[in-house]
């Protein structure tokens, strides 16, 4: 028996430690570990010492005794290489990793039962604006005092409060109900022969146990969901886990609806909108492979699946599974990384895949599956281009008369119109018509987006906010402050004008923040209860509502501003995907795309309807520039609340670049975001072939400086964000 032992503790600044195993305890690699670090005790986990050769060995006497050992399965062997390969690939410390394995510390302690609070219904005898705040926002929830705080944006105290005046009562809650297990057999879908050949090779894979990365690219409506839905059903058979990764919160309510009708009952969820209690019963039961079938945000790739037989990515195209703090991962990467350890299928599902996926089809390592026709017969949308130059809307308005006239057509059909426009907030900048003065975030280098229904100016960048000022700060007038610009709120005042009528319904992550507040809204849209729909891109996947027959695209050229590589390739999937809302049942449907740049390639494809053409171009473009996926690209980001010491260590950080073939380093320059947080930020960007071992440079290069504590460097690698 081991009398010492290697583990990694939950501090990212600290490396392996090595720790005593005291007489009578039994650990083993992965054996989930409580161990002293100074005066306090932290949570880490046992692992093989040849994955460290370059961390000395301590001797015996100067070791300290392992506290404890943790009542929860041990870390599997395969999650461990993951972990490793992660924090090696993305340049994270190991244990930056291993925290999002162990992301319910509630699910390592021994408590059965919590106590959580809910509303009684009965309100307290003095109502505060923060108690009627607390009491509007929480509504039916219930969770833990802090979590009800955190909801009802309000302090602990003023939900205490509430408690004491009888305004909410507390609940036991048992924290290890075991899940339902969904029933593969439950109600088998009619396929097309199209899907049925597509589930045949998926069914088989499943079966085989073998690593099979696939891509599902189907058109939207071609029934991606159904097909995949088989493939669950296979390894459910097989007594196997699932993982479903959806790219936002958003989108598990319609799929939760889906997943029920199928198999009888709702898969585990993980995401970030869980409550305390309900994270611990969904780690232990994931821990102990007792959750069959898990969907989840991104997050839920590092959990411990003992035995995991699918992973499934929905909408593998998204920006939204690459993290853009901590540990920079991408999702979509570390999944097909996750089934070639562990050896089992993982399908990317895309009606719009990312070029990088398709290069790897193209390259023979991923096998493609084409679903090129909607189920059912239904045909796919006419799209049709609005030139903004030749055909303005009227002064003041944002909606062209082509769009109204149609939106009067669809109105007068009694069927669904959608506007599309990816900018949250009234408008995204107010300033003043008499002196000048813009509206600025104080801790970034970002404008404040005018909020109306919340009368607010916020940023989107850092949260901060303030009341919707009534005159200006810097020359006092008051009546003088403009709103420029539109976001959806302001199209939606626009279509209170023009259709005072019609039903609307704003869909944003400031409108639907919850779940429940989803499931409002798809249910509100099936039984016809709305006529129009404003929203972001979050309106833009996954929903079904077959009386929808328009979608009218407000600022088609919005993302392509900016100096983002990705910049036409993301806006082409977002049309798409928000286009293909359109005509999903029986009925036709119609789509508008307003623009001032119908010249640029990717209108033209999106008009034309022709992707292939898109793509020929798109990927050209980048083989011509040396782009993912045939270069690489990485950043690093130097920040710090002193603007001359933030300055100092980009400038050494660009002196000692090393000269290396192949690679080229840019900068170091001031972000575009040059303040986010209250922070001052640089970058440098690296460009290099693909035969250059580009982990290997940084980490050397890097590995030779030192800077004061109070600077941060960030890297990463296969960047997303050029911000």
């Amino acid at each position: 028996m081991n009398s010492r032992a290697r583990v990694i503790l939950l501090n990212a600044a600290l490396g392996p430690l090595d720790y005593r195993v005291p007489h009578g305890m039994s650990v083993k690699p992965g054996s989930i570990v409580v161990a002293p670090l100074g005066p306090r005790q932290i949570v880490g986990v046992v692992w093989e010492e040849d994955s460290f050769p370059d961390i000395e060995t301590v001797g015996d006497n100067r070791l300290r005794n392992i506290a404890g050992l943790v009542d929860a399965p041990p870390v599997p062997e395969t999650l461990r290489r993951l972990i490793e390969w992660t924090a090696d690939y993305y340049l994270a410390p190991v244990a930056a990793v291993l925290r999002m394995t162990l992301a319910s510390m509630a699910a390592l302690e021994g408590a059965r039962t919590v106590i959580e609070y809910r509303a009684t219904g009965d309100l307290p005898d003095r109502m505060t604006e923060q108690r009627a705040q607390a009491m509007e926002r929480i509504g039916e929830r219930q969770g833990l005092i802090r979590e009800l705080a955190m909801i009802g944006g309000v302090s602990d105290a003023v939900i205490r409060g509430l408690v004491k005046a009888g305004a909410f009562e507390a609940v036991e809650v048992s924290v290890d109900t075991p899940f339902p297990m969904p029933n593969p057999d439950h109600a088998p879908p009619l396929l097309s022969d199209k899907q049925g050949a597509a589930a045949d090779q998926f069914i088989e894979a499943v079966g085989a146990r073998e690593f099979a990365p696939f891509l599902l690219d189907g058109v939207t409506g071609s029934g991606k969901t159904e097909v995949y839905f088989e493939a669950i059903a296979a390894a459910i058979r097989e007594g196997r886990q699932v993982l479903v990764l959806l790219p936002e919160i958003a989108l598990t309510e319609p799929f939760l609806e889906r997943f029920e009708k199928r198999f009888g009952t709702i898969p585990v969820n993980w995401h970030s909108g869980l409550r305390q209690s309900e994270r611990r019963r969904a780690w232990r039961a994931i821990a102990a492979g007792e959750a069959s079938v898990v969907v989840g945000a991104r997050s839920a790739l590092f959990l411990p699946y003992p035995d995991l037989g699918l992973i499934v990515v929905d909408e593998a195209h998204e920006a939204s599974f690459k993290q853009e703090d901590g540990v920079h991962y991408h999702a979509r990467d570390v999944a097909v990384m996750r089934g070639l350890i562990e050896k089992f299928p993982v399908i990317l599902a895309s009606a719009t895949p990312a070029i990088e996926t398709r290069h790897q089809v193209e390259l023979g390592r991923y096998r493609e599956i084409k679903l090129p026709s909607r189920f059912g017969g239904a045909a796919m949308p006419d799209i049709e281009g609005i030139d903004l130059l030749t055909d303005p809307p009227e002064r003041g308005r944002w909606i062209a008369p082509p769009l109204v006239k149609a939106i009067d057509e669809t109105m007068a059909k009694e069927e669904q119109s959608l506007l599309f426009l990816n900018r949250r907030g009234y408008a995204p900048l107010t300033l003043c018509r008499h002196c000048g003065y813009r509206f600025q975030c104080p801790n970034c280098t970002a404008w404040m987006v005018e909020h109306r229904l919340t009368h607010r100016l916020a940023c989107h960048h850092c949260g901060h906010v303030i009341p919707a000022p009534r005159f200006c700060p810097e020359c006092k007038e008051e009546d003088s402050l403009v709103a420029c610009g539109p976001g959806v709120e302001r199209i939606a005042d626009e279509v209170k004008a023009l259709w005072p009528n019609a039903r609307t319904a704003i869909v944003t992550s400031d409108t639907l923040w919850s779940p429940a507040k989803v499931a409002e809204f798809v249910k509100s849209v099936e039984a016809g209860a709305i006529d129009i729909i404003v929203g972001t891109q979050l309106i833009t996947k996954g929903y079904h509502f077959p009386n929808l027959t328009l979608v009218g695209v407000i600022d088609a050229d919005l993302g392509l501003e900016g100096g983002d590589l990705r910049a036409s390739e993301r806006t082409f999937q977002q049309i798409v995907q928000v286009a293909g809302r359109a005509g999903r049942g029986q009925k036709p449907g119609r789509v508008f795309i307003q623009t001032r740049m119908p010249e640029a390639e990717v209108i033209k494809a999106l008009i034309a309807g022709d992707s292939e053409r898109f793509y020929e171009v798109e990927t050209a473009n980048r083989r011509h520039a040396g782009a993912p996926p045939f270069g690489r690209f990485a950043a690093i980001i130097v920040s710090s609340e002193n603007a001359d010491e933030a300055a100092e260590v980009a400038r050494l950080i660009g002196k000692s670049a090393p000269s290396i073939e192949g690679m080229h380093v840019y900068g170091p320059a001031p972000a575009p975001l040059s303040v986010l947080r209250g922070r001052h930020r640089h970058r440098l960007l690296i460009h290099a072939t693909r035969q250059v071992d580009v982990q290997g440079a940084i980490r050397e290069w890097l590995g030779n400086l030192t800077w004061k504590s109070g600077t941060r460097v960030a890297v990463d690698v296969d960047p997303y964000s050029f911000m």
